[in-house]
This record gives C-alpha cells, structure tokens and sequence, in this order.
C-alpha cells in the first residue's frame, strides 16, 4: 500500500480538482485494474502537487524495482488525474509521467509499461525550430531570459566603458538574442561606439530552443543589425562541444588573446544558462587533453566543469556574467532528480497560464522545451543527461575556487531589471542576494545572475 507523509512539505502549487480525461485520447484503463484500487470518483483524494508529486516517486521505485504490477497501478492514477490539457499541475504531472514511460522503454525493464511507450506516439516531444523573428518575440514572452539579458547587459556596459574594442564570447542558449538590444546600448554611448567582436561556440547538439537557421544566417543577420546601428561587427563561429567542456573555443581564445594581449580589447565572458551542460561528475581524463594544456587536471579532482572555469579564469577577462537556474538536478539518484525537478518546473508551468492561452502554438513550444528538460532529466543517464542544473551557490562556490571574485550588480541594472519586469505578470519579482540578482516567481527562485571578475 502506498503511504504518504503525514505531514506533507507546505504545497508549491495550487489545490486543485480533477476531471477523469486521461493521458490519451484512448484511455488505458476504464474501469480499476486491480481490486483495492481507488475508483475514477474517488480519485480527487489525489488531487494536490504533494500527492502527484508521491505517486510519482512511487512509480519512478517500482520501475528501477521492474514491479511491472505496481508500476500500472500508479500509473492508472496518474493517468487519470494527470490530462495532457488540465491545469498547470495536472500537466507537470503528466509530463513526469511521459518521463518515466519512456524511461522503462529505453531501459528494458516494465516489458508492459514499455510496450505502453511504444504503443502511444504523444510520447515523442516535437519541438519547434524557430526562425529568428519567432526566437525573439518567443524570449520576450516572459522574464525567464529577459531577466538575464538585461542584467548582464547593465553589467557590460559598465565594464567595458572606455574600451574601443570589446569582446563578447556569448555561450547562449537563446543564440544570441541577447545581442540586439546590447548592440542598441552600446551605439548609444557617449564616447562612441565600439568595435565589437561576437564569438560564439557552434555545436551540434540539439538542445530546444533550436534556430531554423545556421549560425553563418544568424551571423549576417547581426551584422546587418550593427551596421544598421553604426556598430562595426566580426561575427566567428567556433565549433566546439559543452561535452569537452568548449576546449576547443577556449584554445582559440587562449591564441587569439596572446596575438591580442597588447591591443587592450575587453573581453566579456557572457554564460546565459549554457554552463550547466558542461558535464559536472569527476570523469577519466579526457581524450586528446594533451593538445590543451588548461584542460590537463587530475580527474581525482576536477570535472570538465571545474576545468573549464579554471581555463576561462587564464584567459584574463574583463567580466564574466553567469545567468542560470537555480535549481539542482545532478543527483545520481532518480528520486532525488525526480523531487528536485518536480518543485522547481512546476514554475514554467504555472507561469505560462498568465501570458500564453490554451490552444495556442507558443504555448505548444513553450511546454515542448520543458518537456524535453524533464524527459532528460528522468528517462536519461550517463552522457545522455545534459540537464544538470546546480544551485546559485555551487557556482559561486565554483567561480571562488576558480580564481574568480563576485562584483555587484549596479543600481542602474536593478532599475531596469524592475522596469522590465513591470511589463509582465504581477507574480515575478526580484531580490538582491548579496552581489547578485535573483529571479522569483510568487516568492520562488526562478533564475539568478551573477557577475564576476578575475580575483
């Protein structure tokens, strides 16, 4: 029998009700499966995030356990309290659910429960690839990144004030739509504008949002835009990979700079929630290592991930920004992952119900991504699972242990982060922690940004 705590945590989300719409359009079950399982009427007991957030648990341990008889019976709940088009919870709930049904399916155990994954093509997660014009009204729909790009973008302009020539490495997940309004400030100063160089590191991997454009279109484009602005723009596109760590982009970097060091160009570091792809496990030591003496490091000691912010601490730069969710999804343990992500996704979900209405295809896109993070997160592991989020003190503890030192977000960049917030929905807010600025979502951490200089 299934047992619940007592004295379950104070909920994250609404108290809701339930209808009995399934996860399909079939339902899997219509009537109990097995004797002493709850009836549809009876389902509503079920209905806060804590218990969904239970049975959930409960289904992840009877599919690592291969308890195909208990896995169905959990799963005939959620199914039934959990549609695909129910309210913010119901669908957080249903997207964990389609997680871990495909998670029995890639790994062989709960033959039924994979037969099931199989049986059903909604399982498959169809995400959008965006033209530039839809990326970018898409970003603007709500804070998630536009909290980000504005911090950051305050911090850069003060950093780089005087300097002729600036660098902007840009390791984005929104590729490089931050750029724009940046490129808008900076043709605005009063000492004239700069030379900019924009380098950004091409990779092949397909993490959503997704451009239906290469980065050469892309580059053009935000050249033209410059030019427009009477902005001289290079654009270069290295290829290189999060899962080495960008060791590649760091070596031309680290070339690049030794050619540059005597020009006094500002280089800024611009991390926009890409760094959190960057394998965080000590690993074996990484082939080829050699041909990169930054990434030469004990692996009793270091993860790529420390590696690469020791290699970008040699690099020198003017500024660092590092904008990410703070959230931690790097447990190796299902459960852990499974808690984790549950009381912190239920935020996107709960957002999306003030900005986009149901039907709509932003809307579709928009819960696509997040779908694709949880379904990484929990039906994936080894180097498949790229989504490891860590908290906003593992990075600042991280950057210490680089070399780096926090600096603090200037008045200017808290005014316009609030002003930009006043443009959406009543439930964000902002709160300075410290040096840094932190994204809420009704009193919950959504985002945070961070500035950093070599110490």
């Amino acid at each position: 029998m299934m047992q619940f705590t007592e004295t379950p945590p104070q909920p994250l989300h609404q108290i809701v009700s339930f209808s009995n719409l399934t996860m399909n359009k079939n339902p899997i079950h219509r009537t109990r499966p097995w004797p002493g399982f709850p009836s549809s009427k009876s389902l509503g007991s079920f209905g806060d995030a804590n218990c969904m957030e239970q049975l959930l648990v409960h289904c992840a341990n009877a599919i690592e356990s291969n308890d195909a008889t208990l896995s169905q019976q959990i799963l005939w709940v959620l199914n039934n309290i959990a549609p695909p088009d129910g309210d913010s919870n119901q669908r957080l709930t249903c997207a964990f659910l389609r997680a871990l049904i495909t998670r029995a399916a890639k790994s062989g155990t709960c033959k039924m429960l994979a037969a099931m994954a199989n049986a059903h093509c909604n399982l498959v997660i169809d995400n959008h690839k965006f033209s530039v014009i839809e990326l970018a009204g898409f970003v603007d729909l709500t804070p998630w990144h536009r909290f980000g790009f504005t911090a950051a973008n305050a911090a850069i302009l003060e950093a780089v004030e005087g300097y002729s020539v600036i660098h902007i490495v840009d390791l984005s997940l929104t590729h490089c739509m931050q750029i724009p309004t940046l490129v808008d400030a900076i043709a605005n100063r009063f000492e004239g504008p700069p030379r900019l160089k924009l380098t950004i590191a091409g990779s092949t991997e397909d993490i959503p949002p997704m451009l239906d454009l290469s980065y050469e279109e892309l580059g053009l484009k935000l050249i033209n835009f410059a030019r427009s602005r009477n902005v001289m723009m290079e654009f270069r596109v290295i290829p290189s990979s999060y899962a080495d760590g960008f060791s590649s982009l760091i070596e031309q970097l680290r070339v690049q700079n030794l050619v540059y060091s005597e020009s006094g160009e500002a280089l800024v570091i611009n991390c926009h929630m890409m760094l959190h792809y960057i394998p965080e496990e000590t690993l074996p030591p990484i082939p080829n290592a050699n041909s990169n003496p930054y990434f030469v490091e004990s692996s009793c000691t270091s993860s790529i991930r420390t590696m690469f912010l020791k290699a970008l601490r040699s690099l020198e730069p003017t500024i660092v920004l590092l904008i990410d969710e703070d959230a931690d999804l790097t447990s190796n343990n299902l459960v852990c992952r499974l808690r984790s992500a549950f009381n912190y996704l239920w935020i996107p979900y709960d957002t999306v119900d003030t900005f986009l209405p149901r039907g709509s295809k932003q809307r579709e896109w928009y819960e696509a991504d997040i779908c694709w993070k949880i379904e990484n997160v929990i039906a994936h592991e080894g180097l498949q699972r790229v989504e490891r989020l860590e908290p906003k003190s593992r990075w600042a503890q991280r950057m210490r242990n680089a070399n780096f030192r926090g600096v603090a977000f200037g008045e200017d960049a808290v005014s316009e982060v609030k002003t930009m917030l006043d443009e959406h929905a009543a439930g964000w807010g902002l709160k300075k922690e410290e040096d840094d600025l932190v994204l809420m979502w009704k009193g919950h951490n959504a985002v945070f940004a961070t500035a950093w200089v070599p110490a």
